[in-house]
């Protein structure tokens, strides 16, 4: 590992959707990223004994960083997006967590990786600690941290009620010139 103190920033932009499909002979979930303006649902094809059905797509953002320091260049092609957790289930290792770190100042946010890959293969905890500290380089942090929990702490995905994070401008195929103020 390098010595680096990293100074993140985001390269190898692109803006997409994540498709959810579903096959009705092995009632499996999988997803994929794409750039279509705006992937077909209903979609029906059969890949052996699987009939997969794009049931629906949400707005998703791609990236890699880089070092501003060192160049190092950490991919994040296995991550399919972030969502807020509402703390929909009290029993939820993610929302204990979140109850837990609130005390702290620190917000939680929930790292995806595309389906059914990440179920074996969740986001390795380096890489969440990367997006971590991304996420707090340029806050105050002595008003409030980000940190970044793996999926896989959800038990039950289909009883979860979080909210995935979208991007401003995030429906443009064109990376925004100027990114506008929230507020």
């Amino acid at each position: 590992m390098s010595d680096c103190q990293h100074e993140w920033e985001m390269t190898n932009i692109q803006f997409g959707f994540v498709v959810f499909e579903k096959c009705f002979h092995c009632n499996e979930l999988r997803t994929y990223f794409s750039v279509e303006d705006h992937p077909i649902l209903g979609d029906v094809y059969r890949e052996g004994d699987c009939y997969w059905n794009r049931m629906a797509n949400a707005q998703s953002i791609r990236f890699d960083l880089v070092c501003k320091k060192c160049s190092h260049i950490e991919s994040f092609s296995d991550l399919m997006g972030l969502m807020h957790c509402t703390g929909c289930l009290p029993d939820c290792e993610v929302d204990v967590q979140r109850r837990k770190l609130e005390a702290e100042k620190t917000w939680i946010v929930v790292a995806f990786g595309f389906l059914p890959k990440a179920k074996t293969e969740p986001i390795p905890q380096e890489k969440l600690d990367i997006l971590s500290d991304y996420f707090n380089l340029k806050r105050d942090t002595s008003r409030s941290r980000i940190k970044v929990l793996p999926f896989n702490l959800i038990e039950d995905l289909s009883r979860c009620r979080g909210d995935f994070i979208h991007d401003v401008d995030m429906l443009s195929q064109e990376l925004p010139k100027e990114r506008k103020p929230l507020f």
